[in-house]
Formats: structure tokens, C-alpha cells, sequence
């Protein structure tokens, strides 16, 4: 059995952390506990951090994540295992903690899709900011074909990616889409070889992470809660949070760095 810490691998690098779901020869999945467990640990680790300011998350491997674990199903084991009542609570006490941990992470999260992202793997990536996709990846939000729905969030999360109308044709079919696909839709904002993924992410992360981390983490909330409030309210909170901004270090800094024509130097402060 793999140590809590080596089911989800987590590295930093200056402001970046990365993150990689090491279950390679499982194709990554996520629904057994242990993986559940590390990734919310992970995102209580990153908002208590503020040298983190930007995560990068991939999977080990030729797979980005394969979702739920397909043997464990056919045996009623792990999360699949026990009465329907026990298996609501499982879903409610198990993956479905994933979803909240990571929409309430506070720092901009981009996936670096590497391969295979099927079912829960898919969802997994919809619930980043951010997504860069190898070309040989795909998506298929593919509960349908195994009898079950999206027990994630992935009804909530595919159509505030991709709009209704293709969330609906993904989740009803349960076919694939493509790398190229989904870069013609807004699932993705680049495709790239795959030895340059990781790469091309991290060029991504470090422009993010150069900028001022307060402005980031707040910048972020806004961007979620616009998911889901009218504009009234995001107006007032965004007074709020800009009032708070204008009275920060960093944003003096920011008006020296951009009037002496330099790169900003952020404390966080």
C-alpha cells in the first residue's frame, strides 16, 4: 500500500506547486480514499501558503485520470461497496469532497491534461481555473456508459466550461472528445506535443505567480462566486476587495514596478 503522500506527488518550485496523481499503472484514478484525502490536504496546504501562487495538476504516466476505479465497481468494493444508503454516504463523505475542496481553493489551479481523462478524471479537470492539454489527451464525461451519472459535480461543472448544449451532448452520449475538440469548444485554451505540456504549463504558472498574491487569491474568489451570484452582489464584493487591494504593500509596489518600467518584487504584504 503507497504512503498518503505518494498517491498525489507535490512539489514547489518558487511561487509554482505541482501537483501529480502517481497511480500510473491505474491509469490515476481518483476515487479511492487515500487520493481524496491528499488532494484536500493539498489545497488546505496551498491556501495556508501564500509562497504558493499557482498550482499545476497532472497525472503519472500516459493518463491524466481514468476517474473511478472500474474493478472496484464490478466488485462492489472501496467507495462502490455496501447498501444504496452507504453508497450515498460514501459519495457524500468521499469524492464529493474533491469538488468543494478544490472550487475553494484559493489559489488559480491549471490542469496539464497529459493523456485520458474519462468520468471523474474529466470532472477532475473542469474543476480547475485553467487547462492545457497534451494532444494526445481526451475527455469523456462517460458515466452514462457504465449505468451511472456524474456523482462528482460533473453536471455543475462540464456546462460552466463548455455551455449547456455540449455539456449535455458529453454527458448524454458519454463519447470522446478530442484534444483538438476540445480546444474548439473552451475546454482547453492550448494544445501542445507532449513533451512540451508541462513545459508550456509552467510558462503559464510563472506569469501568473509573478504577479501580486493577495490580488491572485481575491481575484480568484471573484472569478467563483461569479459563477453563482447576480451582479449586485459581486459589484459589492468587489469594492470590498478592491478597497482592501488599494490599501496593500504590493499594490505601491505595483505602481513603482509599472511607472519605473520593471518587474513588480511581491511580499504578499
Amino acid at each position: 500500500m503507497s504512503a498518503p503522500e505518494d498517491v498525489v506527488l507535490s512539489s514547489r518550485e518558487g511561487h509554482v506547486t505541482t501537483w501529480t496523481i502517481n497511480l500510473p499503472e491505474a491509469r490515476n484514478p481518483i476515487s479511492g480514499d487515500d487520493v481524496v484525502e491528499r488532494l484536500v490536504q493539498l489545497v488546505d496546504e496551498a491556501n495556508a501558503d501564500y509562497e504558493t501562487r499557482v498550482v499545476i495538476l497532472t497525472g503519472a504516466g500516459s493518463a491524466f485520470s481514468a476517474g473511478g476505479n472500474v474493478k472496484d465497481m464490478a466488485d462492489r468494493t472501496g467507495m462502490f461497496g455496501g447498501a444504496p444508503h452507504q453508497l450515498r454516504e460514501g459519495y457524500r463523505r468521499g469524492i464529493q469532497r474533491l469538488p468543494k475542496a478544490i472550487y475553494h481553493c484559493e489559489v488559480p489551479i491549471i490542469a496539464a491534461v497529459n493523456g485520458p481523462a474519462v468520468g471523474a478524471g474529466c470532472d477532475l479537470a473542469m474543476m480547475c481555473d485553467m487547462r492545457i492539454a497534451s494532444n494526445t489527451a481526451f475527455f469523456a464525461e462517460s458515466f452514462v456508459k457504465l449505468g451511472i451519472i456524474p456523482g462528482d459535480g460533473g453536471a455543475w461543472l462540464l456546462p460552466r466550461a463548455i455551455g449547456s448544449a455540449r455539456a449535455a451532448e458529453m454527458a448524454f452520449t458519454g463519447d470522446r472528445v478530442d484534444a483538438a475538440t476540445a480546444l474548439e469548444w473552451g475546454m482547453v485554451s492550448r494544445v501542445v506535443e507532449p513533451g512540451q505540456l508541462l513545459a508550456t504549463a509552467g510558462e503559464l504558472a510563472a506569469r501568473v505567480a509573478s504577479n501580486p498574491p493577495h490580488a491572485l487569491r481575491m481575484t480568484k474568489k471573484l472569478m467563483r462566486e461569479g459563477q453563482r451570484q447576480d451582479l449586485d452582489s459581486i459589484l459589492e464584493l468587489s469594492a470590498a476587495f478592491q478597497a482592501l487591494s488599494h490599501h496593500t504593500a504590493d499594490h505601491g509596489e505595483a505602481l513603482s514596478a509599472f511607472l519605473e518600467r520593471r518587474s513588480g518584487n511581491f511580499t504578499g504584504n
